[in-house]
């Protein structure tokens, strides 16, 4: 269990950011900072830990770098923290001048474990507004050395150097310093390119009104678009104040968001935290054609030096991830952007409509109301459709078919929300079509026998697509499909009838979980009546269910989620698959991480308190299970014959000619031995 509990086990790797209290021109001082926040990065579990620019020295004492006593005071500085770092885990890596020739370099310093892997120059150095570094320092071309003598190694010296973990798979780091993020093409760009997935960039950028938010725009761009990992370290208190001011802004960001930052101006030596994604990253760029692509056109400038080093604490020790890892990653958990995302969503949804609409000169939509969750979201995105078209809402006929577990509830809602609605609301009763074919099937429930097979569940689904396709027909119509993105992901749909096919499906990309917040934001948009409102919140309040079978002799209704598994983890399970290709042990230990406690983390706005629910592993591991059996093994020959329809969120769509191929006779048996193993190491029953 230890070794499953372990963050590195996963594909993540715990980094530090640290802005020590700086000593100006007193390296010993400076020192003593760094390696006390050394040896805490140490004891939490990091694999490497980044300081400042120039942290040894202090950045801002000027003409003083280019004094020799400074310059000694440095070297015996580095050749301490080389001697400390012996018995610690993390790659350190520290900003120092050195003097190199016949000129002096800002540098970062990477040390482990008692030995110097190399020495990386500073590439650009500013020269405006109030840096005038070219004064005292050479730019890493002016070097004509590719190795240095330090604190008794002789080392790798330039900007060609990669530091590859030999125990963590694909963690490969590089450094940048400061002014090169700013750079129109930064360092750290080539460096992704030949590899690198995590860039640390050492930093002394001053504080001014707004630079904070300006340094964030760099990272996060610089982190989407190299697709990786960025650990940004300012210098902070200490610094001279004589024209200047400093606010020791850390951050670590990834793939274009930002994951953690720190307080900013803090009088004492500061250190953050942060578990970057390196599996994510990773299949990120295996998923980027036009990443590769680059790699190639740049093959000239990624020539590297690449020093290997060993990064991970025992994996036979518990350490936990301490990043936030979203339980709906379709839903946003911020508020503001859970109203964007869901604006969005919607708007998507009714602008493919629309078109589709506008493009077929078809006047009129068929839906089938139900009175649940999809048909209802269906419907709204057809009628702000109309809406926005200027095309009366009667042309939208909705067709509510009571079948033999229709209940008056649902039917009740289906009805009032379609009036409430203005849409042209009509009913057909499914039950004596069905009898009949059940009878000429031979079936025993046309003998009166309590039988409800799946043969007799899809008799329903089916006819009722009959009618909606031939009601179509009579008025000139098309229809409007219902059936959702998880829905299609478990083979949980009628081939060829039901929520399977119809003539345009706007909810064939969109995620139960996302449906239900879509609906919770319709009914506060204003699009709508209160009444249609009221309508939409009780319909949320509803269990999800197919309606196909009686109530049992309890009364309780046939349920979706008690037969497949709850849609909150079958839709964080996709996400981990069609996204980031996932395997099933990684699956689980986010799941748990995301899942396993109720009270942590944050929850979308508007979730009800009995819909705060938590899972243990073992009912993670019996549902992932099903969901690998379902998604990799029976259910694909539905997907590769679906309706045309929107994509609609970043984390993947599953139509065969957008974001998901596969076979539909491919095994499941590399994903089924991976749960197989997981279950004996969590000593869960096969």
């Amino acid at each position: 269990m230890a070794e499953f509990d372990n963050l590195y086990a996963h594909g993540f790797v715990r980094v530090a950011a640290a802005s020590p209290r700086v000593h100006l021109a007193d390296p010993a001082s400076n020192a003593r900072e760094t390696i006390d926040l050394m040896r805490k990065a140490d004891k939490a579990g990091a694999a490497v830990c980044i300081f400042p620019e120039l942290g040894l020295s202090g950045y801002t004492i000027d003409d003083l770098h280019m004094q020799s006593t400074l310059l000694a005071a440095v070297r015996e500085a580095i050749a301490g923290v080389k001697h400390a770092s012996r018995s610690l885990a993390p790659v350190v890596v520290v900003g120092a001048p050195i003097q190199v020739g016949p000129a002096i370099h800002g540098c970062s310093v990477v040390i482990h474990r008692g030995a110097i892997l190399g020495v990386v120059p500073k590439t650009y150095l500013p020269n405006y507004r109030e840096f005038y570094e070219k004064r005292q320092f050479a730019m890493s071309g002016d070097a004509t050395v590719t190795e240095i003598a330090l604190a008794g190694d002789t080392v790798p010296f330039g900007v060609d150097l990669t530091f590859e973990a030999s125990d963590i798979p694909d963690f490969t780091l590089a450094i940048e310093i400061c002014e090169d993020m700013w750079a129109p093409i930064p360092p750290s760009t080539y460096a992704a390119l030949a590899g690198a997935n995590i860039i640390a960039n050492l930093s002394a950028s001053n504080i001014t009104i707004g630079k904070a938010a300006e340094r964030d725009m760099l990272c996060i761009s610089q982190s989407a678009r190299a697709a990786c990992g960025y650990i940004y370290s300012a210098a902070g208190y200490g610094e001279s104040t004589t024209d200047t001011a400093w606010d020791g802004q850390l951050a670590v960001y990834e793939l274009g968001s930002k994951i953690a930052e720190s307080d900013r101006f803090a009088d004492e030596s500061t250190l953050l935290f942060a578990d970057v994604d390196v599996g994510r990253i990773v299949q990120d760029r295996i998923r980027n054609g036009t990443f590769r692509d680059s790699a190639r056109n740049h093959a000239t400038h990624l020539r590297r030096r690449r020093i290997s080093f060993t990064a991970a604490p025992e994996l036979n020790s518990k350490l936990s991830l301490s990043r936030r890892i979203d339980r709906f990653p379709f839903v946003p958990d911020d508020d503001a952007l859970l109203d964007h995302d869901c604006f969005e969503a919607y708007s998507i949804q009714v602008q493919g409509l629309r078109r589709r609409l506008e493009a077929s000169g078809v006047k009129k939509a068929i839906i089938g109301v139900s009175g649940g969750l999809d048909s209802t979201q269906a419907l709204l995105v057809a009628v702000r459709a109309f809406d926005l078209m200027g095309a009366r809402r009667k042309d939208i006929i909705g067709v509510t078919m009571p079948g033999f577990a229709t209940t008056e509830g649902t039917k009740s809602k289906a009805h009032a929300l379609m009036k409430e609605l203005g849409i042209d609301a009509r009913e057909i009763d499914i039950k004596p079509m069905a009898r009949q074919m059940l009878a000429d099937l031979g079936h025993p429930f046309a003998k009166g026998k309590k039988v409800y097979d799946i043969t007799f569940e899809n008799v329903q689904a089916g006819l009722r697509t009959d009618y909606l396709f031939r009601l179509a027909n009579k008025e000139g119509g098309m229809v409007v499909g219902t059936g959702d993105l998880s829905e299609l992901a478990l083979g949980w749909c009628t081939y060829g009838v039901g929520d399977h096919m119809s003539h345009y499906n706007v909810n064939g990309a969109v995620a139960k979980t996302l449906i239900q917040h879509l609906i919770r934001w319709s009914a506060t948009s204003g699009h709508y009546s209160e009444g249609a409102a009221q309508v939409m919140r009780q319909i949320l309040e509803q269990e999800i269910s197919p309606e196909l079978v009686p109530p049992g002799p309890d009364g309780r209704i046939q349920s979706t989620e008690d037969t497949i598994g709850p849609y909150n983890l079958h839709d964080f399970f996709l996400n981990q698959v069609i996204r980031w290709g996932a395997s099933p042990t990684r699956i689980a230990y986010l799941a748990h991480v995301a899942w396993g406690d109720a009270k942590l983390g944050e929850w979308p706005a508007h979730t009800a308190p009995k819909d705060r629910v938590a899972y243990d592993m073992p009912t993670i591991v019996k549902w992932l299970e099903v969901f690998t059996k379902r998604f990799f093994q029976t259910s694909q020959f539905k997907r590769s014959a679906v309706p045309n329809g929107p994509k609609v969120t970043s984390g993947g769509a599953l139509s065969p000619r957008g974001d998901w191929r596969m076979p539909s006779d491919s095994s499941a048996a590399p994903w089924l031995e991976d749960i197989a193993r997981l279950k004996a190491q969590l000593g869960l029953k096969a």
